[in-house]
């Protein structure tokens, strides 16, 4: 029971990273992109996603070189293609 207590707060916070997770995984990237074009991406991003050309914004976030700001434009861009549907 004190382990359970003692670690509460760390299973929480892990569960919470899951979750946020599975969301991001939800998010697909069109095919097509050419991320190139993006102007807020870092130039290393816009290379590597160019270059592996990933599914969702959970695969995005694991490539090297692709910073949580460049996610944040990536996020922001589906957003915006939502909303313009």
């Amino acid at each position: 029971m004190e382990n359970q207590i003692k670690y509460e707060g760390y299973i929480k916070l892990q569960v919470a990273q899951v979750e946020k997770f599975k969301k991001l995984e939800q998010k697909i990237l069109p095919n097509d992109l050419d991320y190139s074009e993006f102007k807020g991406l870092s130039l290393e991003a816009r290379q590597k996603l160019n270059k592996f050309k990933p599914n969702s914004i959970g695969q995005a976030s694991r490539i090297s070189g692709v910073s949580p700001a460049d996610i944040s434009v990536l996020l922001i861009y589906l957003e915006q293609r939502k909303r313009g549907k």
